[in-house]
């Protein structure tokens, strides 16, 4: 059987919250099933339709043995990246470790949204990360717009981006105020981060190193931004069958 796989991300422009990276896998011949249950880019769905759409994945994971799967980097992660190679470094990371969890190895068509200028570059630096990389009967590719033009990128998206919403979600009730979307441009964002960044310190679920916090940091607090300390783990979240559904 010749399977389809899928990369996408989200959260990689945000303040606030983790960046994830979705993977999904179908045979080859149920991809028309993603086609047929309106399956598009995240950013083109409603948050309703994304929850129903990855129920319904989830169900097929069961049905059909599909494969899905999210990996987190949290903010801390992200930071320490920031003082190192970067953000494209960050998600070559996470988009190898996301397909190192792929049950198949063999047979498989993977294509991934590029998180580089040069795609051609991101899919190099994919491989170069893979064990036993090249897989038999597998190719790898990356491609600009790929989660607007491949249903099964697509699909990664939408798991990618329930997971981040989930994760911010986990984050309002702990901080306890609304914190909108968690992207600099968001007036709610804007208005939590007296909250979050206080002169004691950041919370950890804020990017440190972005700008948006720099700037708010030396308007209305004393002293020089916190650095962060060591790296964290990965975090992983699988998609297992019997996991209850989302309400």
């Amino acid at each position: 059987m010749n399977w389809k796989v899928g990369l996408d991300e989200a959260g990689r422009g945000p303040v606030l919250g983790p960046l994830v990276i979705g993977v999904c896998s179908v045979p080859e011949t149920d991809e028309y099933l993603l086609v047929e249950a309106g399956v598009k880019d995240s950013k083109e769905l409603s948050p309703k339709k994304r929850k129903e759409l990855e129920q319904w994945f989830e169900q097929k994971m069961t049905e059909r043995d599909w494969f899905g799967t999210t990996v987190c980097f949290d903010a801390e992660r992200i930071d320490l990246a920031l003082q190192g190679q970067g953000l494209n470094w960050l998600e070559v990371e996470g988009f190898s470790e996301a397909l190192s969890c792929l049950p198949m190895k063999q047979g498989v068509d993977i294509m991934a949204d590029a998180c580089d200028v040069n795609a051609d570059r991101f899919t190099q630096r994919i491989a170069g990360l893979l064990e036993n990389w090249p897989w038999p009967q597998t190719v790898l590719r990356s491609e600009h717009k790929a989660d607007s033009n491949h249903p099964v990128v697509a699909m990664a998206s939408i798991l990618a981006k329930e997971e981040r919403d989930r994760a911010m979600e986990r984050m309002t009730k702990r901080v306890g105020t609304g914190l909108g979307s968690g992207y600099p441009s968001d007036p709610a964002t804007k208005a939590a981060l007296p909250i979050l960044c206080k002169q004691e310190g950041i919370d950890p679920d804020v990017r440190w190193g972005w700008a948006t916090v720099e700037r708010f940091w030396q308007a209305n607090r004393h002293g020089d931004v916190p650095l962060r300390g060591q790296p964290s783990t990965v975090q992983q979240t699988l998609f297992h069958h019997d996991r209850p559904s989302i309400s």
